[in-house]
């Protein structure tokens, strides 16, 4: 194979980005070969801008039959990422799903499962882990040069939204229609990366407002505490609400502490530990001598179109994927986990029950404004960006 034909279901803000940069030849090796959708408009946008070798299709088993390409990214709303990529595997289709892998950690375990059988290359779209910035922390982490993780902060309130962004769409900020706000919504490449770079925590106490800023009914505000079994702490501090916001990301450890500002990586380090300097010193007040250091983060932020690069190398060569799709249940597990926290206002230890987290989604659902149909009536037509 010395191309990679591909198959995108749902052609709404996300879909439609991904169709134009493979059209546009940004994915090398990669070309356009089949579009799925639900709503008529989109399907009559993509006949009069994609060419004859592109095949339309408006029934989604007519589209998985075809065999009109040898791969599908799915960009559709999140309760049917797990579905659909059972569904695409099982056909016999390298899968790409966009972000978060899903709402609840049960559907995406299954899907897990059914990834692990196959012989198919199956990503995720987390596209900041192509982020020179997010890639020299965690090679300064892993390497040991930052020492032992002591606390993380993250701080991540430039999400505004005004009300009129949730009026756009009838399922946008619900339960049924999507399954949670700000966390699943703005917050997954955080979460990922936050998991990515520091590992997973052993527990959470998460609190929440919803709808403290805005008519919705899912979460705007978020404060969440999680510890570490090396007895390290982490903060996670989101809003849609907040003008203007902040996008802070600091990592103490015992070399140091390094800080994500402004795209800009900031390393004070510390000549000796802080752990051999308070065991050593032996004049009272005093620390370690520390240097600030601006560490330059070469390298080109390719973000959408380098995931899909990196996708396409992995399916005709075999190569690793920056990321992989059964990564995505970790990044979910922290959401789900601090929606369960906050729901139950206790702690939640990791793993935690998914049919209990289930149940308790399932309550949000059946009460929600919007009342979900089925996959093929409602959460194909991905007209709206997020």
């Amino acid at each position: 194979m010395e191309k990679v034909r591909i198959g995108i279901i749902g052609i709404g803000g996300m879909g439609t980005g991904h169709a134009k940069n493979i059209i546009a030849g940004k994915v090398l090796h990669a070309e356009l070969t089949a579009v799925f959708d639900i709503s008529a408009d989109r399907l009559d946008w993509a006949k009069q801008n994609f060419s004859d070798k592109v095949k339309i299709f408006d029934d989604l088993d007519a589209f998985f039959e075809s065999k009109a390409f040898d791969a599908v990214i799915i960009s559709t709303l999140h309760y049917d990422h797990p579905v659909l990529a059972i569904q695409a595997l099982k056909h016999g289709y390298h899968t790409m799903i966009e972000k978060p892998a899903g709402v609840y950690t049960k559907a995406v375990r299954e899907m897990n499962e059914v990834a692990l059988q196959s012989d198919k290359v199956f990503g995720i779209m987390y596209n900041q882990r192509t982020n020179p910035v997010y890639r020299k922390l965690k090679e300064l982490i892993d390497s040991g040069e930052l020492g032992e993780i002591k606390r993380s902060i993250w701080i991540i309130t430039n999400w505004y939204r005004p009300q009129s962004y949730y009026d756009a769409r009838e399922w946008r900020a619900t339960w049924s229609g999507e399954g949670g706000g700000v966390l699943l919504n703005q917050d997954p490449h955080q979460l990922d990366l936050w998991q990515w770079t520091c590992g997973m925590p052993k527990r959470v106490r998460s609190f929440m407002s919803f709808g403290k800023y805005h008519d919705i009914e899912v979460e705007d505000d978020v404060t969440t505490y999680v510890e570490y079994e090396n007895g390290a702490t982490g903060l996670f501090v989101t809003s849609t609400g907040e003008a203007p916001g902040t996008n802070r990301f600091e990592i103490t450890g015992d070399r140091g502490k390094i800080v994500i500002e402004d795209n800009k990586l900031t390393f004070w380090r510390l000549r000796v530990s802080e752990r051999e300097f308070n065991r050593d010193f032996k004049g009272g007040f005093g620390s370690p001598e520390c240097w600030k250091c601006e560490v330059p983060t070469p390298g080109e932020n390719t973000q959408h179109v380098g995931i899909l690069v990196d996708w396409v190398n992995a399916i005709l060569q075999g190569t690793q994927l920056i990321a992989p799709g059964i990564e995505g249940i970790r990044g979910l597990s922290l959401s789900n986990a601090m929606h369960l926290s906050a729901w139950t206002d206790s702690w939640v230890d990791l793993p935690f029950d998914d049919d209990v987290f289930y149940e308790k989604l399932k309550e949000k659902i059946d009460n929600s404004t919007f009342k979900k149909a089925t996959v093929r009536e409602v959460t194909l037509d991905v007209t709206g960006t997020h």
